[in-house]
């Protein structure tokens, strides 16, 4: 069995929002919150299991996302009591969940409702067939989430600090990134701002 068919799914979705000016997790696109289409393309998916890391308002979050939900047995929340020190604290609390059990985690945000459960297994299929630590979804010549990374990697990301993220690390192993060629604008598609999301809302109310 190839080892990096072992991939687990990190959520990122525990940050304040500030720029959006509420829980960005609460907020809604086409009849679910972000956070429940993000969840659903995560379990709709090939990944092995799912750790959803939660922080600022935890209770109404966990809420919104329904029992059947919850009770998934691929799916642990966790929730991160020091979110308001960046993305950081909340991936490493993530990644050290799984990291005994799983050779690689891929990353996805919670701000990025039309992330497709067909994407995530695109991305999971090239990481396998690859030889390559860190798998990256591209569209147009951008860069985007969610992203791959294979277990030879998780002492540098678990030493990342603020809001970087998984940016730096992708920066400082640039001959360990594997591109995928993605043909749907869901990767390089999230929301940070109230007009983000006006402008997504006008986009697919003329389709």
């Amino acid at each position: 069995m190839n080892s990096k068919k072992s991939v687990a799914g990190i959520i990122l979705a525990a940050g304040m929002s500030r720029r959006f000016g509420k829980p960005k997790q609460l907020s809604t696109f086409q009849g679910k919150t972000f956070l429940e289409s993000v969840v659903d393309a995560a379990l709709l998916s090939n990944l092995k299991h799912i750790v959803l890391v939660l922080g600022f308002s935890y209770d109404d979050v966990v809420r919104t996302l329904g029992t059947h939900r919850i009770k998934n047995r691929r799916l642990t929340i966790l929730k991160n009591e020091a979110f308001r020190q960046g993305m950081s604290r909340s991936l490493q609390l993530g990644l050290k969940s799984v990291s005994d059990s799983f050779s690689a985690v891929m990353f996805l945000l919670g701000d990025q409702p039309l992330i497709r459960f067909e994407t995530i297994n695109i991305l999971l299929e090239a990481f396998s067939a690859g030889d390559k630590d860190i798998c990256v979804p591209v569209y147009g010549n951008k860069r985007g989430n969610p992203t791959i990374f294979s277990r030879r990697l998780y002492p540098q990301l678990l030493s990342t600090r603020g809001d970087s993220g998984g940016r730096n690390i992708i920066r400082s192993n640039p001959d360990s990134v594997q591109e995928v060629d993605v043909d749907t604008p869901d990767v390089i598609i999230d929301i940070d701002r109230p007009e983000d999301l006006d402008r997504l809302v006008r986009q697919y109310s003329l389709k």
